[in-house]
């Protein structure tokens, strides 16, 4: 696509602004978890909150929900790949680990996304992207090492488990670039997710004691879940209204600043600071980004991440 230079000029400060907010989400669920509270309580809330905002989209847009029987399979698929399973291990994960390290891990997606995609012959091999993948696994690897001081709190298993998230989005992707989404909207889909994990975090909260009650007056975490959860339904449907305006390979641009904007907000936010291994290894991913990074559309305009 070209644009005039007011126009681009424009799409280049919203694809700023995307990053930024959605930057932000991870030292938001630092501050979410610093008190206490657990994983399934704080993924009800996401979804609950994230359901008001896409409700209100799909209103909006005169776009009722659809409940035939392959869309409600699609909801529960994308609610648990996107949203129920790796956002729990990612909560948990935030309790033991840095929120610039977690910003760098969920950057693995589109490298992870490349290997499924070649399993399920949705793509095709190519060196540039290989390299790429290798990229993004030694950013991996230099982040276990002692100098981030993960082995001195025991957390390298919850480094492990922090890596079930972008592996979950890039399987949820894949499966929707190579079957597609039922004839939904991304916002519908997103929506029906949401919509199906409300039903299931809100019983599994209450079952295990993880029940967060959001009533004033509130703390730093209760307003740190009212903004995560409304971000993350409002900076989804500003990257796919981009994608539809300059495309996906414009918008796919969002993966650096989404790593940049969620370190540079933990150290203005949260005061970390890291060492030189740090940054070597999110040097490498991003140049493992930018070697799996898109050249052309296609068929899915990236995971549905709730």
């Amino acid at each position: 696509m070209s644009f005039s230079g007011r126009r681009r000029l424009y799409l280049t400060l919203l694809l700023i602004a995307l990053g930024a907010g959605w930057g932000l989400t991870q030292p938001l669920a630092k501050i979410a978890v610093s008190e206490g509270y657990l994983h399934f309580g704080l993924v009800f809330w996401q979804v609950a909150l994230s359901a008001v905002v896409l409700a209100v989209l799909c209103i909006a847009q005169r776009a009722p929900l659809p409940l035939h029987r392959k869309a409600l399979a699609f909801y529960l698929l994308i609610s648990l790949l996107g949203t129920i399973v790796p956002n729990s291990a990612l909560y948990h994960a935030a309790i033991y680990l840095p929120s610039g390290i977690l910003s760098v891990i969920l950057s693995l997606v589109p490298i992870i996304a490349f290997p499924i995609a070649l399993a399920l012959a949705t793509d095709h091999f190519s060196w540039r992207r290989l390299i790429g993948l290798l990229c993004g696994l030694t950013a991996v690897a230099l982040l276990s090492l002692p100098g981030e001081s993960l082995h001195r709190s025991g957390a390298l298993i919850f480094l492990a488990l922090a890596l079930t998230a972008p592996t979950l989005y890039a399987l949820e992707g894949n499966i929707l670039a190579k079957w597609g989404r039922a004839g939904l909207s991304p916002i519908q889909l997103l929506l029906g997710a949401s919509l199906v994990g409300v039903a299931i975090s809100g019983p599994l909260a209450v079952m295990t004691g993880q029940w967060i009650d959001l009533r004033p007056p509130w703390r730093s975490p209760d307003l740190a879940i009212l903004l995560l959860g409304s971000m993350h339904a409002l900076v989804y449907a500003s990257y796919i209204w981009l994608v539809g305006q300059a495309g996906v390979v414009f918008a796919a641009q969002a993966s650096y600043l989404v790593t940049g904007f969620g370190v540079l907000w933990a150290m203005l936010i949260l005061g970390e600071r890291y060492s030189n291994t740090f940054w070597i290894s999110l040097a490498l991913m991003m140049v493992g980004l930018f070697l799996v990074r898109p050249r052309k559309a296609t068929v899915d305009d990236g995971p549905v991440a709730g």
